[in-house]
């Protein structure tokens, strides 16, 4: 019997004894910040690649989930007193709901087609938004900063990350990369990671063999959006400012894809076994 390769276990192990201790050796604000930043976008790629990677569909409309996120969490704030924590919920909640809306439609296209019509999608999404009377506020943008919900401690971790510093902010964008790859791993060992594997490789021969592929095209997208959006709730209350143009743009879901691209998308290939047949 062959013992298990451990070696990708002792070296995640190894770079989250790292990422522990960095907020303790960062030199200021600035290390702390951009490692923040980091975190958030290995993340984000995360969500991408279970979608992008497992099921080999190139969507470029991140950007509308991850807006949808920080935008439900701010608004549910500012108008209701609601928890950004709660909030992060209800985002990635709405954020399922408009990829199961969205889906139906966009997946009976393939290849570029597909990644246009995510894209067109996702610049609807922008538009609607940058004209939406409550967010513009007669010019302005929605700003997190002063909330009419009054007190801070409504607020992501109850501080603010430019008063206190960034150091808790850390630990929470860690926590979130830690979820969106115990995520992305569950779902890879999983049956919907087997089928979403086998639609990559050959969607017409994994339909004949009896694969629902619509069905689970669905459930790689709905996970990926949901995740995406949770990590969107962050941003917003991490930098205290949000507006269409820094969390919808087209840029930004062209980055998300080139993260995980570049950093490798799943491309295991599906291996001749029955066990989830």
């Amino acid at each position: 019997m062959t013992r298990p390769d451990r070696r990708p276990w002792l070296a995640a192990g190894g770079l989250g004894l790292a990422a522990l201790a960095f907020p303790l050796v960062a030199r200021g604000e600035s290390q702390l910040n951009l490692g923040i930043l980091v975190l958030l976008y290995a993340a984000l790629a995360q969500a991408w690649n279970i979608l992008g990677g497992f099921a080999g569909q190139g969507a470029l409309g991140n950007a509308a989930f991850f807006g949808v996120g920080a935008y439900t969490s701010t608004v549910l704030l500012d108008r209701w007193h609601v928890s950004p924590w709660l909030g992060m919920v209800a985002g990635a909640l709405l954020a399922a709901v408009c990829a199961v809306v969205v889906g139906y439609p966009v997946f009976r296209l393939g290849g570029h087609y597909f990644a246009i019509a995510t894209i067109a999608l996702a610049e609807i999404v922008l538009v609607l938004v940058s004209n939406w009377e409550y967010v513009r506020r007669g010019g302005r943008t929605l700003d997190p900063v002063r909330p009419r919900a009054g007190p801070a401690t409504d607020r992501l971790l109850g501080i603010s990350p430019v008063q206190r510093g960034r150091a808790p902010y850390f630990y929470v964008a860690l926590a979130l990369v830690a979820l969106a790859t115990g995520v992305a791993v569950a779902v890879e060992r999983s049956k919907v990671g087997y089928y979403l594997r086998a639609i990559k490789n050959d969607q017409q021969a994994a339909r004949a063999l009896g694969v629902d592929v619509l069905r689970y095209k669905l459930v790689a997208l709905v996970v990926s959006a949901a995740l995406t959006a949770a990590l969107g709730t962050f941003y917003a209350q991490y930098l205290l400012f949000i507006d269409p143009d820094t969390t919808m743009r087209l840029e930004l879901s062209v980055l998300i894809a080139l993260v995980a691209i570049l950093g490798g998308v799943s491309a295991r290939p599906v291996r001749s076994s029955a066990r989830w047949c």
